[in-house]
């Protein structure tokens, strides 16, 4: 089974000083749920991209990008 990393994801969580459990927390899913949509084994629903986007300031469709 092959990851992708969502860089663009990672970098925006980085930059903000939050680690994965604190934005886990924000968007109200486990620790393991997001860290499977910071890797991209998982998509995630338009909800909680939606609240990515509120909590980074940037556009979902740039944050959702798989590298």
């Amino acid at each position: 089974r092959r990851y992708v990393m969502r860089k663009n994801l990672k970098e925006a969580r980085q930059k903000a000083g939050m680690t994965q459990k604190e934005v886990a927390e924000y968007l109200h899913i486990s620790e393991r749920h997001y860290k499977y949509m910071e890797s991209g084994q998982i998509i995630g629903n338009v909800g909680l991209w939606d609240k990515l986007e509120d909590l980074f300031k940037i556009h979902q469709r740039n944050l959702r990008e798989i590298l």
